[in-house]
């Protein structure tokens, strides 16, 4: 028998995270190559009294603290995903992000040119502060803004190369297929093609910002909800609440590992390893 066939997704995963790093890598250390050539060749046209090393400062502290910035953006972004039904209730969050992010990428960008410049022997002034700062911030929130797409885009390719789980809706004439408050059913759409996956098949369930992913198989599926209200639609005699972003199916349960101070460590059937904390122990302790 030949080798079943792995997805995108599957061929992508193991490396994802180098992706993800080294895309960052590139595009930011090759924006500063690129505007530190293109501002030495403009000031020697324009005739300034710059040295060819003062450009490349600028614009190679600029992007090295975008560098640093990525990880607080993505879970920033994370934390108050961006949609087309929400997106003006978090804009105001987001303007406000760009404000704060702007402060700390030139605070920390002038602490970069003054080390620089006092390695060449030189000081560094980066002028009246607010009106520079101001000149600077409309520069990094068009950044900021850049950066969330980008962002933004990547989790999209992946929710579509992964697959991103759905209730199934009521249909239109004729009773529901399966029952509406206790779903044995999930709509899973990917790459244009939907599936269904069974309830009993998901091993446990994990709180994502606005989603909650659903593990089936080594698969992890968003669904749009909250963990409350998934929790209210799944059986309580199969899943139960171990821990304010985790729900697991009790079927999958291998083990239980007492943990200190009440707390302990769940282990499942396929090797998995989830947190109990202390205020679910004894809900979780009542039906094993």
């Amino acid at each position: 028998m030949s080798p079943p066939k792995t997805s995108a997704y599957e061929r992508i995963l193991p490396w994802k995270r180098q992706i993800e790093i080294g895309f960052w890598v590139v595009y930011l250390l090759s924006n500063a190559t690129i505007n530190s050539i293109t501002v030495v060749m403009d000031i020697r046209q324009a005739g300034l009294h710059y040295a060819d090393w003062e450009p490349v400062v600028w614009e190679w502290s600029s992007s090295l603290l975008w560098l640093a910035l990525i990880w607080p953006m993505v879970w920033f972004t994370r934390r108050f995903p961006l949609h087309w039904d929400t997106w003006q209730r978090q804009l105001p969050r987001y303007l406000l992000a760009s404000v704060v992010f702007s402060l700390v990428h030139v605070a920390g960008m002038i602490g970069l040119r003054i080390l620089a410049y006092r390695w060449m022997g030189r000081d560094y002034d980066f002028g009246d502060w607010w009106d520079t700062w101001s000149y600077e911030y409309l520069k990094d929130a068009r950044s900021f803004f850049v950066l969330v797409v980008f962002i933004e885009a990547w989790r999209l390719l992946v929710l579509r190369l992964q697959g991103e789980a759905s209730m199934l809706d009521v249909p239109d004439e004729g009773p529901p297929v399966q029952p509406i408050d206790r779903p044995e059913r999930f709509l899973v759409r990917k790459l244009g093609r939907d599936f269904l996956v069974a309830t009993t098949d998901i091993e446990w369930i994990q709180a994502a910002g606005n989603y909650v992913n659903l593990h089936v198989r080594g698969h992890d599926y968003p669904l749009r909800s909250t963990m409350a209200a998934i929790e209210a639609r799944l059986d309580p005699a199969r899943f139960v609440r171990i821990h304010r972003s985790y729900l697991v199916n009790l079927e999958r349960i291998a083990s239980i590992e007492p943990l200190e101070g009440g707390e302990a460590r769940v282990h499942l059937r396929d090797g998995a390893r989830l947190p109990c904390s202390r205020n679910y122990r004894a809900r979780l302790n009542a039906v094993v």
